[in-house]
């Protein structure tokens, strides 16, 4: 038995109206994650070990700063997204609306201080 209308079948939006969403944000990240993590493994694995000074040197090329960067965000923008949808699914009201403004708070607070720590290394 079906219990989903024809504009909902035709749009493709189940219950809550934003399923196909963030569905498709997750797999965007989760593709660019599999593609960034081995990368910035490798990277940070070759920066690893030298001295100071040929770290800066190191994450001063752009290549391993923007792997660096892009990394970061891409992963704590999919972890911002699984923590919202665990907390819609099991907290409500005021709690939810305060939880979700810390993890989005938290989570931009981390991207911008990780960024401004890479370009204080890279500059």
């Amino acid at each position: 038995m079906n219990y989903m209308t024809d504009r909902k079948r035709a749009t493709g939006l189940g219950a809550a109206g934003a399923g196909t969403h963030h569905h498709w944000q997750m797999m965007g990240t989760s593709i660019a994650l599999v593609v960034l993590v081995p990368l910035f493994v490798v990277t940070f694995a070759i920066g690893l070990g030298g001295t100071y000074e040929d770290v800066i040197a190191f994450f001063g090329r752009p290549v391993p700063a923007i792997i660096t960067g892009l990394s970061l965000v891409v992963g704590i923008i999919h972890l911002k997204s699984e923590a919202d949808e665990a907390i819609v699914d099991y907290m409500h009201g005021t709690a939810q609306k305060l939880a979700l403004k810390f993890v989005a708070a938290l989570s931009y607070t981390l991207i911008a201080a990780g960024l401004f720590a890479l370009v204080k290394l890279a500059l």
